[in-house]
C-alpha cells in the first residue's frame, strides 16, 4: 500500500476532530507517523484509477489515530485519492487532540469525498469531545466552507451537548 490513501484516512480523522463541538485540533504530528493497517484482506492496486477495498476487521493506527471498521474503499482518480468509504456497524474513530483531549467518531457510514471535501457520516452519527457531543441520523461537514448540516429524514432528531469549559476539564489545583 502507498503511503497517499493511508494519509487521506489520518486527514479524515483529523477534519472530524477538528469540526465538532470543541475547537481543539487533531494531533498535528500523528500525520508524520507511519499507518499500520490491518484486515482480514486487501484487494486492489492503489495505483491509477482503481477502487481498493480493505475488509474484515479493519483496524488503521497512525499515532494517537485509531480506526475500526468492518469495510474501507479507497478510490483513486489519476492516481490520487478521491474518495474513501469506511462501512461497519458501527465505524469507531479515536484520536487524541493536540491539547490531550480524545474525540470519538461513530457511524455505520463515514463517506470522505476529497474532490468535494465533504465529509458524510451517516446512520446513527455520534461525535464526542471534551466539551460535548453531537448526535444524529447524518452529520454533514463541508471542509471548504465549515459548514456543518445535520439531521436526516424519518423523524430523525439531532441532538448537541455543550458543556460549560469548567465541567470539561479538571479544575487545577483540586484534589
Amino acid at each position: 500500500m502507498t503511503l497517499r490513501p493511508a494519509l487521506s484516512l489520518a486527514l479524515l480523522a483529523a477534519v472530524l476532530a477538528t469540526v465538532f463541538v470543541a475547537p481543539a485540533l487533531a494531533r498535528t504530528n500523528d500525520r508524520n507517523q507511519p499507518m499500520n493497517i490491518a484486515s482480514d484482506q486487501q484487494s486492489g492496486t492503489f495505483a491509477d484509477n482503481s477502487v481498493n477495498v480493505i475488509s474484515g476487521n479493519v483496524h488503521i493506527q497512525q499515532g494517537s489515530l485509531d480506526i475500526r471498521a468492518q469495510r474501507a474503499e479507497v478510490t483513486l482518480k489519476n492516481g490520487e485519492p478521491s474518495r474513501v468509504v469506511f462501512t461497519g456497524a458501527p465505524v469507531v474513530m479515536k484520536q487524541q487532540m493536540d491539547d490531550g483531549s480524545p474525540m470519538t467518531a461513530r457511524a455505520d457510514k463515514i463517506d470522505y469525498d476529497l474532490n468535494t471535501e465533504t465529509i458524510l457520516l451517516i446512520g446513527n452519527a455520534l461525535v464526542e469531545q471534551a466539551r460535548g457531543s453531537t448526535s444524529g441520523p447524518k452529520i454533514s461537514y463541508n471542509m471548504t466552507t465549515g459548514r456543518i448540516d445535520s439531521g436526516g429524514g424519518s423523524g430523525g432528531r439531532v441532538k448537541t451537548t455543550i458543556l460549560p469549559r469548567s465541567a470539561a476539564q479538571p479544575a487545577q489545583g483540586k484534589k
